[in-house]
């Protein structure tokens, strides 16, 4: 990992090694500018500095993005960090608001009323949890260019065919008849695991769908992660995976 270099007039210079830091900053030449990502300052203007091409590139994800900074000519990698996303803690917060906002309106108090049925989204609307990420991902690019002489950026664009991961001979028609086709959730569910707990197996009893991995724990309502579970079993789970 190297340092990154700036001049006294804020212009991005070629980044150094953690040495080469420590006897500038001793000698007084520079100062600290930034101590995430570790950047110092110089107290003197460079005009014809040598300058290697940098290209930044990001792995996007839904929880982590990466961010590594490499030299073109010689793929020594420069800096690398993983970008953290807040896209739960989002959703959490919208989904509290939310509440809030739906119980002032059953209470005999002054509230604002409901506009959600009269508004339009525009083109291209997104998520906030969404927007959160590439918000996140611009504000770093824009933070590692001040910093960094980056000439390029390249970014990972992946797309993977989750039914051909689970059933490689799936085609055709087949794609828009899933696991479901012919059958309502909760039924496929008692099919699937023969009208049994899938915990403690026991029969003829009452059964209810439960999340495999809790939705408070990052679980989909995808029928993957559905199963059937007797009260006890259920409430005996609690908050915790199947694993656990």
């Amino acid at each position: 990992m190297k340092v990154f270099v700036i001049d006294t007039n804020k212009q991005p210079l070629q980044p150094c090694h953690p040495a080469r830091a420590r006897q500038l900053l001793k000698k007084g030449k520079a100062a600290v500018y930034r101590r995430y990502p570790f950047s110092i300052i110089l107290k003197y203007e460079v005009s014809d500095a040598e300058i290697q091409p940098l290209r930044l590139k990001i792995d996007p994800g839904s929880k982590t993005t990466g961010l590594a900074i490499v030299n073109n000519d010689t793929g020594d990698v420069v800096f690398a960090a993983e970008l953290e996303h807040r896209g739960q803690q989002i959703k959490k917060s919208l989904d509290s608001r939310r509440a809030l906002r739906r119980g002032r309106r059953s209470r005999k108090t002054r509230y604002r009323k409901p506009r959600f049925n009269n508004r339009t989204r525009p083109k291209g609307w997104l998520p906030p949890s969404l927007m959160s990420r590439i918000y996140n991902i611009e504000t770093w690019i824009r933070r590692l260019r001040q910093l960094c002489p980056i000439v390029a950026i390249s970014l990972e664009l992946v797309k993977f065919d989750t039914q051909a991961m689970v059933n490689p001979e799936i085609s055709g028609v087949e794609y828009q008849q899933g696991e479901l086709f012919g059958y309502e959730v909760r039924e496929y569910l008692f099919e699937k695991f023969g009208r049994k707990c899938a915990y403690c197996g026991a029969e003829n009893i009452p059964l209810q769908v439960e999340h495999i991995v809790p939705k408070a724990r990052g679980g989909s309502n995808r029928v993957s992660n559905l199963t059937i579970a007797c009260k006890k079993c259920n409430q005996r789970k609690g908050n915790q995976t199947a694993e656990e």
